[in-house]
């Protein structure tokens, strides 16, 4: 129990933080409002965080929670790449709605420059076990190809998606990501799909 306690502790502080970022900025973003909007204590905050500036590798943490948030609505869709569009459709719509795109870009040029951990590309999120989970099902089920391991799959997915982020983030979002994406990334991945599916 302690230990989803914690979780929701920090999933707290991350949620407010990334909701107050965007709302007000960054800079003018105070821990003390940090943690007042997140319900939580000072304590808290500094067991978890080091400061403001460790809050902005916390953002792959933020759309895990939505990935979470997400996976009981999956159940009613039978295709597995739709699945997968209806996943990269509401992330973006996330983005689009209450990600600052300053952060997002400064976030991707720490990503590119960093010796330390890139979070972005950590295996064990939340984010890589679902793509996983949806790529073996549906090349179980016909819906994608199985000439193509589901590591191999996971990786164009993921390429895709960083690359229309970081597209968006350098004509500094004047276009809306989720339409652009809903566009694109079918187009993107239909190689992937079985004859069956795109008939």
């Amino acid at each position: 129990m302690g230990k989803k306690n914690s979780r929701n502790t920090k999933g707290k502080i991350i949620s407010a933080a990334w909701k107050l970022f965007y709302e007000q900025g960054y800079d003018a973003t105070t821990i003390e409002e940090i943690v007042e909007t997140s319900g939580t204590s000072k304590g808290s905050f500094y067991h978890y965080f080091s400061g403001k500036d460790a809050l902005l590798g916390t953002l792959s943490d933020l759309f895990d929670n939505k990935y979470q948030e997400l996976m009981p609505l999956l159940e009613g869709e039978p295709d597995s790449f739709e699945k997968l569009m209806f996943l990269n459709q509401e992330l973006f719509r996330m983005i689009d709605n209450s990600i600052s795109m300053d952060l997002l870009a400064r976030l991707y040029s720490s990503q590119l420059i960093t010796s330390g951990q890139k979070h972005l590309l950590d295996h064990t999120r939340v984010y890589y076990k679902l793509l996983r989970q949806i790529t073996a099902e549906g090349q179980q089920k016909g819906d994608l190809r199985a000439d193509v391991s589901v590591n191999e799959f996971v990786k164009a997915y993921a390429l895709c998606e960083r690359a229309l982020i970081y597209d968006w983030c350098i004509c500094n979002g004047e276009y809306s990501l989720c339409q652009y994406a809903k566009q694109m990334m079918p187009l993107f991945l239909a190689g992937f799909r079985t004859n069956k599916t795109v008939q």
